[in-house]
């Protein structure tokens, strides 16, 4: 992956409405667990990127869509290379909830 691709412009918006049409996917946030608490989105969990290796004890299927995201793109772009390199097929970095104009759970 290059650096240009690390960081392209993603919508948060357009992937979270995907996530919600798409049966069965996982919507991930890999933020820490006080940025989780302090709001997040609906339906989503927390597994934060420096524990990103534990994602196989909750998501054990390698074919279930994983809808990736963090604060701005950044983490969650690191995460979808390693979960890709783990063997994860059907997963996207959707980008940052900074950008999110749905409604935040706190």
């Amino acid at each position: 992956m290059s650096l240009l691709n690390m960081f392209k412009r993603t919508d948060i918006n357009a992937g979270v409405d995907e996530f919600r049409n798409t049966q069965g996917a996982v919507l991930l946030d890999v933020r820490t667990k006080e940025e989780y608490n302090d709001g997040h989105i609906e339906g989503s969990i927390n597994i934060p990127l420096q524990n990103i290796y534990s994602v196989q004890t909750v998501i054990t299927d390698l074919d279930k869509p994983v809808f990736v995201h963090c604060l701005s793109g950044g983490r969650s772009a690191q995460a979808t290379s390693i979960l890709k390199s783990m063997g994860y097929k059907n997963v996207e970095n959707i980008g940052g909830i900074s950008s999110f104009r749905g409604e935040i759970v706190r």
